[in-house]
């Protein structure tokens, strides 16, 4: 049990990098079709599938394991993305980094929190719920520390890019639906393992 554990935290972790690595580069580029480069980036759809991870392991292993891969999540997407994608002689990348970190770690705990209080309800509720507060307090934190006085009009970007977190939200339900299914699978295992 203890090596599935392991191996699963490792791969949640490096899942979790990647996704907040790819969400602070694409947030750079405005999506620049049907009008949205106001009101859009590109990493409104990639940074959702962060609380999915984090749902998942919640729900496999409990909330001290889920904070674990917040924090571990955390530190790698910090050191991925300062080396891959900050560049330092523009301000406004560092302070992309800066606020993704601050946004990240706290709306990632919050949802650890939520979600663990709701558990044992109906299963779509708890991932539902604990991603929508998730995913607000991640983008007014994210878009005021990284945009604000800057000319950027982040208000708008973040109104834009938070109606596309509460869209993926509910489409990320049918693929937590289908893992919750393995999950138990896997859960059953390790406790005829254990005994």
């Amino acid at each position: 049990m203890i090596r599935i554990k392991n191996k699963f935290f490792f791969i949640l972790a490096f899942l979790m990098s990647l996704v907040v690595v790819l969400s602070n580069y694409l947030v750079q580029f405005p999506v620049d079709r049907m009008g949205f480069q106001d009101l859009l980036t590109y990493g409104a759809f990639s940074y959702p599938i962060a609380f999915l991870i984090t749902d998942l392991s919640n729900r496999k292993f409990g909330k001290k394991f889920a904070k674990k891969i917040v924090y571990l999540g955390f530190i790698l997407g910090v050191l991925f993305t300062l080396y891959f994608s900050t560049n330092y002689s523009d301000f406004i990348s560092v302070r992309i980094a800066i606020g993704s970190g601050t946004a990240f770690l706290i709306a990632q705990l919050v949802d650890v929190n939520i979600f663990d209080k709701m558990r044992k309800k109906v299963w779509y509720l708890a991932p539902l719920v604990s991603s929508l507060v998730g995913s607000s307090i991640d983008t007014f934190l994210f878009f005021s520390i990284s945009f604000y006085g800057t000319g950027i009009n982040w208000v708008t970007l973040s109104l834009g890019d938070l109606l596309v977190k509460i869209f993926v939200a509910l489409i990320m339900l049918i693929p937590f639906r289908l893992l919750l299914g393995h999950i138990k699978e896997i859960s059953n295992v390790e406790k005829k393992v254990s005994v």
